[in-house]
C-alpha cells in the first residue's frame, strides 16, 4: 500500500519531468514576477492603488494561464480563448480602479487600468516565452509612465502660468 501512495504521489507531481521544462518554467513565471514588478514598483512609487503586488501577481496569472494552456498542448484556437479569458478578467479588474468623481467630473484611474492591461499582455508574453518582446514592452511601459508623467506635469505649469 506505502508504494502505491508513493508511486501516485509521483505521478500527480510528474507535470515538470524534466531540466528542460523546469527552467523554461522557471524562465518565462519568474520574468513575468520580475516585469510586472518593475512596473508595480513605479506605480507604488507614485503612491497608486494598484501596487507592486498586484502587478506582479497579474503578470504572473497571466503567463501561468498562458503557459499551462501550453504545456497542456492547446491548438491556436484553444490558445486564443485563454487569452481571451485573461483580457476579459483583467478587464474587470482595471475597471475596479477608475473613479468617476461627481463632484469635479473628474475620472481617475484610467492610468492604474491601462498599466494593469499591459502587465497583463507582459505576463502573456513571458509565459508564452516571448521573453525579449515582455522586456521590451516593460521598458516602453515605464518610458511611458515616466517620460508622459513630466511631459503632463509640465503643461499642467503651463496652464496655470497663463
Amino acid at each position: 500500500m506505502g508504494n502505491t501512495v508513493l508511486a501516485t504521489l509521483a505521478a500527480e507531481f510528474a507535470d515538470i519531468d524534466d531540466v528542460e521544462q523546469w527552467t523554461r518554467m522557471v524562465v518565462r513565471l519568474g520574468l513575468a514576477v520580475i516585469l510586472g514588478a518593475a512596473i508595480g514598483y513605479e506605480r507604488e512609487r507614485h503612491d497608486k492603488a494598484a501596487g507592486l503586488r498586484t502587478h506582479m501577481l497579474v503578470a504572473l496569472g497571466s503567463a501561468l494561464f498562458v503557459f499551462v494552456a501550453e504545456r497542456i498542448a492547446l491548438s491556436g484556437e484553444g490558445m486564443s480563448r485563454v487569452i481571451q479569458g485573461v483580457i476579459a478578467g483583467i478587464g474587470f479588474l482595471g475597471a475596479g480602479t477608475v473613479i468617476k468623481l461627481r463632484d469635479q467630473g473628474d475620472v481617475r484611474g484610467l492610468t492604474t487600468a491601462a498599466g494593469i492591461w499591459a502587465t497583463s499582455a507582459i505576463g502573456i508574453a513571458a509565459g508564452l516565452g516571448l521573453e525579449v518582446i515582455a522586456i521590451a514592452c516593460t521598458g516602453l511601459v515605464l518610458l511611458i509612465l515616466a517620460v508622459v508623467l513630466r511631459l503632463e506635469t509640465s503643461v499642467h505649469r503651463a496652464a496655470q502660468d497663463d
